[in-house]
């Protein structure tokens, strides 16, 4: 069984791809970073939650070769 994540959280993820998907990497540190500077998150929880999962997405969404 995997997470189950907060609608807050994928939403705000999905838009963040969405409008800057090219600067997002599958890299968690750095993804963390552009969610601070993308978002006006102050939670540290809720910041790093999005970035986990949009690192998620990303490194799905890339082919593995």
């Amino acid at each position: 069984m995997g997470n189950i994540r907060h609608t807050n959280i994928k939403r705000t993820a999905f838009r963040l791809i969405e409008n800057y998907g090219e600067v997002f990497t599958g890299d968690f540190e750095t993804n963390k970073a552009l969610v601070t500077k993308y978002t006006t998150i102050e939670s540290k929880v809720i910041r790093n939650r999005v970035a986990g999962y949009v690192s998620r997405k990303v490194a799905r969404a890339k082919p593995l070769r």
